[in-house]
């Protein structure tokens, strides 16, 4: 059976309500706060943890949102800022997909089917998931993923 892990970026492993003036600078079209956001973990434990799922089997997606209200070359430069900081912090991932503010989750994995469990801030992002689980990234997602882990 396949196996996922979706996971969600702002808010969940990039900090970007952390970063001073965010919401101003998103509508202004600034990307400065999705290239300066730090990361929400340890990225060298994250990412391990995540590497010892890939052995067992499991892809692991990322699947953000764009800018709400945005025109295309923003959106295309939001685009290029969240796959550079993928990169920044090596996060492993076997696909992405940045897709429209307010996009249901589900509907870019779906064809992938097997149990997905999503990784998320956002509770009514959570709710709207159909594929298997969910992880509340409001709590301590690397600790979850080391239960998990064990559990398999």
């Amino acid at each position: 059976m396949n196996r996922t892990l979706v996971f969600d970026m702002d808010g969940t492993i990039a900090n970007l309500y952390g970063v001073e003036n965010w919401l101003t600078a998103l509508r202004n079209s600034d990307v400065t706060p999705y290239e300066v956001a730090e990361p929400m973990y340890d990225m060298a434990l994250l990412n391990s943890v995540l590497n010892q799922f890939r052995l067992e089997g499991w892809k692991v997606v990322v699947t953000s949102w764009l800018a709400k209200n945005s025109t295309k070359a923003y959106n295309k430069a939001v685009a290029k800022a969240k796959t550079d900081w993928l990169e920044k912090y090596n996060f492993p991932y076997d696909e992405l997909h940045i897709v429209k503010y307010g996009t249901r989750k589900d509907t870019c994995t779906k064809r992938l089917g097997g149990y997905q469990i999503l990784i998320d801030d956002n509770a009514d992002v959570r709710n709207d998931w159909k594929l298997g689980n969910t992880i509340d990234a409001n709590n301590d997602i690397v600790e979850k993923l080391f239960e998990i882990l064990a559990e398999n």
